[in-house]
């Protein structure tokens, strides 16, 4: 019989104990313990108890017993004040509390050698969820202040309960991976164990009232470093920097755990291709931002429609190409696009309230396409709420916001967002509307600027260039704004002045005049 528990094996047949693949010496009757109190693992086992069964009734002083106690302990990694193995039961006893898994020779497992170790724990260990999965250890405190113990551990406990509030992401509780606090550990075994394909681990540093946080992403499987980063910040107010340092944290981690999860599923043969999978292929192709990609990115969202007709993202994604379709002037069918993207929004919605990706791209779609906005404000402000560190919901909001005439409003959201995902793929959408904002504010120049950037990011955005246009001409760089009209007209030679009320929905009277007399001025036609 062996015994699988955390990190360890215990070989009852061969009378050997292994922790982390490597054999632990064990005195004979500290692993008589450990095989006593595993085996009465259901209830507590009195002192008593356990000298009659390892000691035959001898007399025993409680100070041999407390030394057989913390000998087990140390030889299974715990320890007298964590007790995640063993733990003593005031005037009682003491009780194995570590989760078993029994595993029998006849099961035609080898448990012959150290090498057989890694293979018992691999087929005990949790499969991997289908979804991206990720444990947060403890970082290490290496400030060489206990007192700062606790501040780090809750910076953990916030990204923990941050990351878990991404529904495509699978986070493992609190109270499992701090089981590894204190240890030296293994990745690819907290992997194992744990059942997660990514483990973040960190460190806390700090020098009189500075604090330094790193971490890295490292994907348990494989030992392969995804991600490293390192934050500061001043300990005056110490609940603000933990919510500063888990919003950069997990700003960073989200959209780079999304590109790694894109980059499996492109690996992924055509033909063992799940509704996840069609999903991040899509994701992929729309972060592009072209005609081409869009289309694409359209038929992957119904390939994982109809591979998962309740996976509400998919029905919100969908739903966003038509709104990005009619955003740069690429519908052909405009009642009928406009009628599928606002059926596909609200299928989204109906289908989950609590997944805050498909209430964002839902929302935002519902705005332009069915020109909902309060409407749309509301759905992303319940996504905010559900997941106040998802970049996207900032964005969208703000570009809701700005067509409502919120401009102050939606210049916060765009620098938030930018701020939570300094390198998202979707920048230069963040571009092109704080561009929009800075236009309608009468800072020509901000404007200007703000929609080069977009521009040299996809030379195919219409609103970015529509910006650019306008702003120069109300700037008076006329040839520069005529410039950027012809790139205007190639992109869409059916918009006018007088259908921009089609394609944006601008509500505030005096901000569509800022754009449309900008436009006027360098030249657009009527």
């Amino acid at each position: 019989m062996v015994l699988v528990f955390e990190d360890c094996v215990l070989d009852l047949d061969r009378r050997e104990l292994l922790r982390a693949s490597r054999t632990v010496a064990t005195a004979p009757q500290v692993f008589d313990v450990l095989v006593f109190l595993a085996k009465s693992r259901e209830r507590v086992v009195s002192r008593d108890e356990l000298i009659n069964a390892i000691w035959s009734g001898r007399i025993v002083s409680e100070s041999t017993l407390a030394s057989h106690i913390n000998a087990a302990r140390k030889a299974v990694g715990d320890n007298g004040e964590q007790q995640r193995v063993i733990r003593t039961i005031a005037r009682k006893g003491f009780r194995f509390t570590a989760d078993i898994k029994e595993v029998k020779p006849s099961d035609g497992i080898d448990s012959s050698g150290t090498s057989s170790a890694t293979e018992i724990q691999a087929q005990c260990a949790p499969a991997l969820p289908a979804r991206p999965s990720i444990a947060v250890l403890p970082f290490v405190n290496l400030s060489g202040d206990k007192e700062q113990e606790y501040l780090a551990d809750g910076v953990v406990e916030d990204i923990i309960a941050a990351l878990s509030q991404y529904r495509w992401l699978f986070v493992v509780a609190r109270n499992s991976s701090f089981t590894y606090k204190a240890r030296t550990v293994d990745i690819k075994q907290v992997g194992r164990e744990l059942g997660v394909r990514y483990v973040l681990e960190g460190s806390w540093r700090t020098a009189k009232n500075r604090v330094r946080i790193t971490g890295q992403l490292i994907d348990a499987t494989t030992g392969t470093h995804h991600w490293a980063g390192r934050f500061e910040g001043v300990l005056e107010d110490i609940f603000e920097l933990q919510d500063q340092i888990t919003e950069s944290v997990v700003g960073a981690i989200a959209p780079q755990l999304e590109r790694v999860e894109i980059e499996r599923a492109r690996r992924k043969p055509t033909e063992s291709l799940d509704a996840y999978d069609y999903y991040l292929r899509g994701m992929a192709r729309l972060h592009h931002g072209t005609k081409e990609t869009i289309d694409e990115a359209l038929l992957l969202f119904n390939k994982a429609i109809a591979a998962d007709p309740n996976f509400a993202s998919s029905y919100a994604m969908a739903a966003w190409c038509y709104c990005w379709r009619k955003l740069n002037g690429w519908i052909t069918d405009r009642p009928q696009e406009i009628a599928e993207g606002v059926r596909l929004a609200r299928q989204a919605v109906e289908l989950d309230k609590g997944d805050a990706v498909a209430l964002t791209r839902s929302g935002h779609a519902l705005g332009h396409l069915a020109g909902d906005l309060p409407g749309g404000i509301a759905l992303l402000d319940k996504a905010l709420m559900l997941n106040p560190n998802l970049a996207a919901a900032w964005f969208l909001s703000a570009f809701l916001k700005l067509w409502h005439g919120e401009t102050d409003a939606a210049v916060e959201h765009f620098t938030h967002a930018m701020r939570l995902s300094p390198l998202d793929p979707e920048m230069y959408r963040m571009q092109a509307g704080t561009a929009a904002a800075y236009l309608f504010m009468g800072r020509f120049d901000m404007a200007s600027s703000w929609a080069e950037k977009a521009i040299r990011d996809l030379p195919s955005f219409l609103l970015a260039a529509a910006v650019l246009a306008a702003s120069h001409a109300h700037a008076g760089r006329i040839a520069e704004a005529k410039c950027a009209m012809e790139h205007l007209r190639e992109l869409d030679p059916t918009l006018h002045l007088s259908n921009i009320v089609n394609w944006l929905p601008i509500r505030r009277p005096e901000n569509l005049a800022t754009l449309v007399d900008g436009l006027r001025k360098a030249g657009f036609p009527e």
